[in-house]
């Protein structure tokens, strides 16, 4: 049976830059196992396959998957689904802000889709974290070695490195430079010989409170042991552990904070995600992830029934 794709570039205004996301629009017919065969097929981050729940309120079900296996949660195809959907009409644009609701396995988003003369411009979802903050961390000198960095170059004053979960643990950790976050390189021997595997965190989120560019407050990097030496991958499902972890910090005091991190350079498909939380000094924490995105391809493929 032949199905419809299309692919978008997400977080980004600007084609061939962000992440490339795939999305079949209309997939009710699709099985867990073709859908993980056609994902490793397209070979992106993360394709998407999208059912109609209630075709009178258009709530949809998106399950997402990696090459290798299915994702309870992910950012950047909530963007890449939401924008493409309204693209091709499936979601009709008649104000200014349309209000949607997708499922992923993780529960509901709340999503709203800004227009400009009925085409998307703006997509934002909005989550309620609960995060869990702990403050030990492996030593300056472990973070240099496992990171092939120096020891000067993490930032000590400001931040501290701390691990933090939202569903998934990351290692975040401060250095103070742009530059720096470009050179690190992942060193798996240091790893395992480090206190960083009773951490339970499987990525590093690398970050600088600078960046070479005006549109981004922080420029941040995954690292990690599954990931490539000189991959740069998208950090969207990381963003609710960043802003729990700048949360976590006694200097930050309550309200409502906007900022933007950025991945990526220029020449290798950088992109930008605008953040908006709701400090309040609870258990709980309200964030709201946005990003723009611009459609590269569609397709066309046909997908045979499995013995």
């Amino acid at each position: 049976m032949k199905y419809h794709y299309y692919i978008a570039d997400v977080f980004t205004r600007q084609i061939f830059s962000g992440a490339q996301i795939a999305v079949f629009p209309y997939a009710e017919n699709l099985t867990r196992q073709q859908m993980q065969k056609v994902a490793n097929e397209m070979n992106l981050s993360e394709t998407v396959f999208v059912r109609k729940r209630d075709k009178r309120t258009g709530r949809r079900v998106m399950q997402v998957f990696s090459p290798q296996r299915e994702l309870d949660f992910a950012g950047h195809p909530i963007i890449a689904t939401a924008y493409i959907l309204a693209s091709i009409g499936d979601i009709k644009l008649t104000e200014a802000t349309t209000p949607v609701i997708f499922e992923q396995n993780a529960g509901s988003v709340e999503v709203n889709i800004s227009a400009y003369q009925g085409k998307p411009t703006l997509v934002q979802f909005s989550r309620n974290v609960t995060p869990i903050v702990d403050r030990f961390a492996p030593s300056t000198e472990e973070l240099a070695s496992f990171l092939s960095l120096r020891t000067g170059d993490f930032d000590t004053k400001k931040y501290t490195a701390r691990l933090v979960s939202c569903g998934f643990p990351y290692l975040i950790v401060p250095v103070f430079a742009y530059e720096t976050v470009r050179k690190a390189r992942f060193n798996p021997m240091a790893w395992s010989q480090s206190s960083a595997p009773q951490t339970a965190a499987q990525e590093i989120l690398l970050f600088a409170p600078k960046t070479m560019h005006l549109d981004a407050n922080f420029h941040t990097r995954l690292l990690g042991s599954r990931i490539g030496i000189y991959e740069d991958p998208p950090i969207g499902s990381a963003m609710s552990a960043f802003a729990a972890y700048l949360c976590s910090f006694d200097f930050m005091q309550k309200g409502t904070y906007t900022f933007s991190v950025d991945r990526g350079e220029d020449k290798h498909r950088r992109s930008v995600v605008n953040l908006e939380m709701d400090h309040k000094g609870m258990d709980s924490l309200t964030l709201r992830v946005g990003g723009e995105a611009v459609l590269v391809a569609k397709g066309t493929m046909t997908i045979p029934d499995l013995p």
